[in-house]
């Protein structure tokens, strides 16, 4: 055998990257992947591969559930009247004041 060639006690002693352990191929290249938030398996698809190589980003590490609730804990609502109904509402920002706030509804009919 040569220095090059490795037999499969070599291939079993060797460090394995933590990422790909995970990662188990799924049926029309979709991988399971396993949430480090809530521990869930979750399936990547290929198109989000696709995506996330073009992009240039990292495999996700958690779950749909889990991106939704870290994005949505870090927002800060803040609670407004509607300049165009009266009707009292929250935004997702907090209003420099020189500009008129709407509700949702008031914002779309404002925007079509």
């Amino acid at each position: 055998m040569s220095d090059d060639q490795t037999t499969a006690d070599d291939a079993a002693d060797a460090p394995a990257d933590k990422a790909q352990q995970k990662e188990q191929p799924v049926a029309g290249g979709d991988k399971t992947l396993t949430c480090e938030e809530c521990g869930k398996d979750f399936i990547f698809t290929a198109g989000e591969q696709e995506f996330y190589e073009e992009k240039g980003f990292t495999p996700p590490k958690r779950c749909p559930d889990c991106r939704a609730a870290k994005k949505a804990a870090g927002r800060q609502f803040t609670k407004v009247t509607c300049a165009g109904c009266g009707k009292e509402t929250e935004v997702p920002f907090v209003p420099s004041g020189d500009r008129p706030v709407y509700c949702r509804e008031c914002f779309e009919a404002q925007n079509r």
